[in-house]
């Protein structure tokens, strides 16, 4: 999981109607089964291990793949940390179990297809559609590894402590002096040196030290080759036979690489993501939910930040970030209408448009067609400027809409606040 001083590179904090919220950058995150298997084609240790979708999957993997095993590790699979803590709302508690093989179908029986709650889903949980069969390995000693990109130093970054199995942040206050971080240059790639500093740092109590430190390369290699954004792997252990194994690792890509990586953006799980963000990608809109009250469609990500500051200043809550862009179709309106009105907490819609590139006629087009698709249940606030604005206000004056026009921004949210109490 991504925790302590990895946060403030893998999140942004939005100060919202008073507190903050983490919004989760747009990276593509993957599943644990995913990253092993990634993982292993680039030489790196990992468990051995089979992912299952069903009872019948898992008794066969259990004949297949682990006849001689007695026990084995079952996870369930969920794109969130905190599953060993976590609870299915069927009342299984913990989303990962070491049992005696012949218990290994019952226990992955009550988790596969049900909710599973922990500190990182919100109380809707996610869904387990898979879970992860593992060997269970007799670890020794656990350390941490990561590697994340630092604006710092302007490149990869990797991170290591000679302890391991708990959260970064516990690590860095409990052994501040173990955690060590050694910078690579973007252009040379990880060298022998680098890798060393590395090991040296993990400090392993029996594993090879070459062989540590070519783990090491192979982990960075992936980290380059694929586009990540963050290799995390805790713990990166050693077995009784004296191996380095990633026994848990997390995996994000950066979504601007999806173009030359396409096999691993195959793998996305959408099922795991919020629907709402899974329509605006396939639409391509920008869009976050966030917790308030008055739906936002807004072009321009500066225009659309400053309309959510407007609405807290005059006590209300925005319930999104959405950003149609500068060039937004008639279609991409309507479908961003959609969106916002699936939103059952949203009471208000607030639209604000400068029409530069955007044309204000093309944005009314799309506001009356969606009001023709959707049904429409909550007011809608509109402030157009720019582009074609007066060929806009026509198209929605002519439209016999219900609407609350708005002459600035100023106006439009304040409008927008009041008409929550309506």
């Amino acid at each position: 999981m991504v925790r302590g001083l990895l946060k403030q590179l893998t999140f942004r904090s939005l100060s919202v109607a008073g507190k903050w919220q983490q919004q989760q950058l747009r990276r593509l995150n993957i599943h644990e089964y995913q990253g092993a298997e990634l993982m292993s084609k680039y030489g790196v240790n990992v468990p051995k291990g089979v992912a299952a979708g069903s009872v019948d999957e898992v008794k066969k993997a259990i004949q297949d793949v682990f006849p001689k095993e007695s026990e084995l590790v079952v996870k369930s699979q969920v794109l969130a940390g905190g599953r060993g803590l976590g609870t299915f709302k069927n009342g299984l508690k913990g989303g990962v179990h070491i049992v005696p093989t012949n218990q290994a179908e019952d226990i992955a029986g009550k988790m596969l297809g049900q909710i599973l709650v922990t500190k990182q889903t919100g109380p809707q949980g996610k869904i387990v559609s898979k879970v992860y069969l593992c060997q269970k390995l007799s670890l020794v000693n656990e350390m941490y590894f990561s590697i994340i990109l630092d604006r710092k130093s302007a490149g990869p970054l990797i991170i290591a402590c000679a302890k391991g199995g708990t959260s970064i942040e516990d690590l860095a206050e409990k052994f501040p002096d173990q955690i060590i971080k050694v910078p690579i240059d973007v252009f040379t790639g990880i060298t022998d040196e680098d890798a060393a500093k590395v090991v040296d740092g993990l400090a392993p109590k029996g594993a090879d030290r070459n062989s540590s430190i070519d783990q090491v390369k192979k982990l960075y290699k992936l980290f380059s080759e694929t586009d990540c954004t963050l290799l995390e792997i805790n713990p990166l252990a050693e077995t009784a036979d004296n191996q380095l194994v990633a026994a848990d690792a997390k995996l994000n890509f950066d979504d601007n690489a999806a173009y030359r990586q396409k096999e691993i953006f195959a793998l996305r799980d959408p099922s795991q993501e919020d629907p709402r963000e899974v329509a605006a990608a396939k639409a391509d809109l920008n869009y976050i939910g966030l917790d308030g009250e008055i739906g936002c469609m807004v072009n321009g990500a500066g225009l659309a930040m400053a309309t959510m500051d407007i609405i807290k200043l005059h006590g209300g809550t925005p319930a999104n970030f959405l950003d149609v862009g500068g060039n937004a179709s008639e279609n991409q309106v309507v479908e961003a209408f959609k969106i916002l009105t699936s939103d059952e907490k949203v009471k208000a819609i607030l639209v604000n448009i400068f029409g530069g590139i955007m044309k204000c006629d093309v944005i009314a087009s799309g506001i009356v067609n969606a009001a023709k698709q959707v049904k429409l249940e909550v007011p809608v606030v509109v402030r157009l400027e720019g582009t074609n604005v007066d060929q806009g206000k026509t198209i929605l004056k002519e439209s016999g809409m219900a609407l609350i026009t708005a002459e600035d921004l100023d106006d439009a949210a304040d409008k927008a606040v009041k008409a929550l109490t309506k």
